[in-house]
């Protein structure tokens, strides 16, 4: 058996999730080019301030939905840790589109997102608490 054999799909949605981060990356870097917007500016048009804002906005949620995510995994299951991961993957780059076109069209991309890291989080939560009261 293999270390990683308990929470492969975690593994692999981990990686999808910061291909993710990356790929919002790269479409800034290209809308600094198409724009105009030299480095360090961040502002300056506003097709590019909204690619600039969903990169942002996906680094600002890193930190809630990866740990969510692996405490779930760890204290829930594998798969179904991964099925949310995946969901949130897909809100995510909803709201990567969606941001660039308009940016109140977001809103669809966000809620999915959110609630899926509010569903690791919550489910983590109460799992390691009924281990708690349990011991």
């Amino acid at each position: 058996m293999h270390a990683l054999d308990p929470v492969r799909y975690t593994a692999l949605v981990t990686l999808l999730a910061i291909a993710v981060y990356c790929y919002s990356g790269f479409l800034v870097g290209r809308a600094r080019a198409i724009y105009g917007i030299k480095a360090p500016a961040v502002t300056g048009d506003p097709n590019f301030e909204r690619r600039f804002r969903a990169q942002m906005n996906t680094l600002e949620w890193l930190p809630m939905f990866l740990p969510a995510l692996w405490l779930f995994a760890l204290s829930v299951g594998d798969a179904p840790a991964a099925v949310l991961g995946m969901i949130w993957i897909v809100g995510r780059l909803l709201y990567i589109q969606t941001y660039a076109t308009a940016a109140e069209k977001r809103g669809p991309g966000f809620g999915v997102q959110a609630i899926a890291t509010l569903a690791l989080w919550l489910g983590a939560l109460v799992r390691i608490g009924l281990s708690l009261v349990a011991h």
